[in-house]
């Protein structure tokens, strides 16, 4: 019920409403509020004025007037009244629940002057549609006061148990000492002395307990609402284009003359239904917002955990990497520290050598200084050459790089840091979540005789990266899945498929997190019948094409080999060739042949095919060149080779003219097999595909 207490106070005082009224556009006010927010408009705007001025609009052209400016102008938010015009804009302010609310016409002049006349037009602007509507002579009074918004509001209060309190104080009103049973209104002791004196006719009125009041009140008779044009009568009709009750008075009238009425009961029971109806939807929409609510809830508490959980693993595998930097500072170092140690050992052994050296040059030259200061010549040459030697020997000691260092003191050590501090400023967040299953697009799947096209994508709320997708078939007879295509495109054409047969599909998607789940299977049905012509890519450089790939010749007086585009390697199939153009009796070939077949050679002349050649009189099957079952009967112009491969029981036939060429041509056979002929120059023949089996075959396979 709390929630509903928002509906049941004015937008202009923020209070219960009291005495509330119902404005054209459907929306409430309190009587007092409504007179407060009054607007006096210029006299040239009034209904009078417009009427004098020779305006001819009736009073029915008045309520049209009123319907089309509350509804057509909602979004300029300025409409009019009885047709006329609208109010002149105003500043406005806020109530207390925050609507716009238009301030209250300029305050009376001092009492010591005449108080004006009442102003005999104003303007009301809703404060919360901010429509701005023109009141008529009768005022507010022309408004319908909304009597079951009072009783809600009185129910309302009275469930939530509140004391009673004053109807008529302006502000904060106080508790109510007495309710008036004639006027129904609740008064606290000054507004009763003021506005309910015990004297005149009010005297005879009975004055009762607040508490007594509201049971009497909840016992009476709700007061039955009285028309706004005839005060003294009661609504007892509904008029369905005016939507609004209606008393006889205002049938009689004429202005509902040409409406639609319906009884007044009727209706309301009729709307009450539809209110009912509505609610119902409003309520599974409740319901749903509310189980919406607790899921929303929930996402709060679940991801306050998984920030905390996410937040101490992002903290210890930083924490690690601090570790294996800290572990590799300490390995370098050491690095450092032996080649510190390893610079001193050097310079310090240099410093020992050096010192050594010094000593003894020193030594070596005091002695020769003495040596020199003897006088005794002989005694001097004895030992003069040898001194001399040792003197230049140790001179030339000190010249080979004794006086270089052996080390230097800079450290030839650069750290390389450049990748590790491109690898930290590249420390990012990866996605943690494989993807969603991708979605088959059905209207996109297709198949063509033997090939599959299948088309996918990803869930439209999916978020998670994709890196590429993996496309799986059956073998077409029910058997394990394959893969046949691993790439990042969302269509792929599967080429191959066996004739007759249906497939299973389904595709994943991948990244560096892992694997999806499937996708939902489809299921693919190849062709019954194959649907095939000449293929170029293949054939011989002198086959010479025409009528869309169907028909061929050749340019050279030997044998050319042509195959068709489409292979076989399960099923029944069956196609024709109608002879063209026959010129001076040639072997033209027809049959069978691996994809790599001579092309330069007659049909059947190599182990890779299986093939009819005729002539004018004969026909021979042959392959590997050797040549079976000379039969008699040959070709001309217009006759047309039938070839029959029955790769279920792994046979191949020949006919002419729909007449079988002796008996099965070929069996045991096995493998991927193309269509393939075999002619030269003087033979041209057109290839016709998609075609039934043959009666003759039908007919032997059916008996016993």
């Amino acid at each position: 019920m709390e929630e509903m207490e928002e509906e049941l106070k004015c937008p202009v005082c923020g209070s219960f409403y009291r005495e509330p009224i119902i404005l054209p556009c459907s929306h409430n006010l309190c009587q007092a509020c409504a007179r407060n927010i009054l607007v006096q408009t210029p006299e040239s705007e009034s209904p009078q004025s417009r009427r004098a001025s020779g305006s001819a609009v009736s009073d029915y052209d008045y309520l049209d007037l009123d319907k089309m400016s509350l509804y057509s102008e909602a979004d300029s938010g300025y409409g009019s009244y009885g047709g006329f015009a609208s109010a002149p804009t105003t500043p406005c302010q806020k109530s207390p629940n925050g609507v716009r609310v238009f301030p209250p016409a300029a305050p009376p002049p001092p009492a010591t002057l005449a108080p004006p006349p009442p102003p005999r037009n104003a303007c009301l602007t809703c404060p919360q549609c901010h429509r701005s509507l023109v009141l008529d002579e009768r005022g507010l009074r022309g408004f319908p006061r909304n009597r079951l918004l009072e009783g809600v509001i009185d129910r309302y209060q009275q469930g939530r148990a509140a004391a009673l309190r004053c109807q008529l104080c302006e502000k904060a009103p106080k508790e109510a000492a007495v309710m008036c049973e004639q006027c129904d209104v609740f008064y606290c002791d000054p507004c009763r002395l003021r506005c309910h004196p015990p004297r005149g006719p009010l005297a005879k009125h009975r004055l009762v307990p607040p508490a007594q009041g509201r049971v009497s009140r909840r016992l009476s008779p709700r007061k039955i609402s009285t028309c706004t044009d005839h005060e003294l009568e009661n609504h007892s009709m509904y008029c369905v284009q005016c939507k609004s009750p209606v008393c006889y008075q205002c049938l009689e009238e004429g202005k509902h003359s040409s409406h639609e009425v319906k009884a007044l009961g009727a209706m309301w029971k009729l709307h009450k239904s539809q209110l009912s109806q509505a609610l119902n939807g409003l309520s599974d929409r409740a319901k749903e917002a509310k189980e919406f609510l607790v899921q929303l809830r929930n996402m709060v508490q679940q991801i306050q955990e998984n920030s905390v959980e996410f937040e101490a693993c992002l903290v210890a595998q930083c924490d690690a990497l601090i570790d294996a930097l800290n572990r590799r500072k300490a390995q370098l170092l050491s690095r450092v520290n032996k080649e510190h140690e390893h610079k001193l050992k050097v310079v310090r052994d240099q410093i020992s050598h050096c010192t050594v050296k010094l000593r003894q040059t020193t030594g070596l030259m005091e002695y020769c200084l003495e040596v020199i200061k003897e006088n005794d010549p002989s005694g001097f040459l004895q030992i003069s050459d040898a001194l001399i030697r040792r003197v230049h020997l140790t001179e030339d000691q000190w010249g080979k790089g004794t006086l270089t260092p052996r080390m230097t003191t800079d450290f030839d050590l650069n750290l390389d840091n450049a990748p590790l501090l491109q690898s930290i400023h590249q420390l990012d967040f990866v996605q943690m979540k494989v993807p969603a299953p991708p979605i088959l697009q059905l209207e996109e799947c297709c198949t063509h005789n033997n090939s599959a096209t299948l088309s996918w994508k990803q869930p439209p709320l999916s978020t998670v990266q994709v890196e590429g997708y993996i496309l799986e078939l059956d073998d077409g007879n029910g058997g394990q899945f394959r893969e046949v295509y691993v790439g990042k495109e969302t269509m792929c054409t599967v080429d191959g498929l066996h004739f007759n047969s249906t497939y299973s599909a389904r595709v994943k998607a991948f990244n560096k997190t892992g694997v999806s789940p499937y996708s939902k299977t489809l299921v693919l049905q190849t062709s019954e019948v194959a649907w095939f012509s000449f293929d170029p890519g293949s054939a011989h450089a002198d086959i010479i094409f025409s009528n869309d790939n169907l028909t061929v010749t050749c340019n050279s007086y030997d044998d050319r080999v042509v195959l068709g585009k489409t292979g076989f390697s399960k099923g029944l199939h069956y196609w024709e060739l109608s002879i063209d153009r026959y010129d001076n009796h040639p072997d033209p070939a027809f049959g069978v042949a691996r994809i790599d077949v001579l092309k330069d050679a007659m049909l059947g002349k190599d182990d890779k095919a299986w093939a009819m050649y005729v002539d004018n009189n004969r026909s021979w099957f042959m392959h590997n060149n050797s040549h079976t079952n000379r039969t008699e009967g040959g070709i001309t112009k217009g006759a047309t080779v039938g070839v029959l491969l029955d790769l279920t029981r792994r046979t191949l036939t020949f006919s002419i003219n729909e007449d079988q060429q002796g008996p099965v041509a070929f069996e045991n056979l096995e493998g991927l097999f193309f269509p393939a002929v075999s002619l030269n120059r003087n033979v041209q023949v057109t290839l016709h595909t998609g075609l039934p089996v043959p009666e003759f075959y039908t007919s032997r396979s059916a008996m016993p």
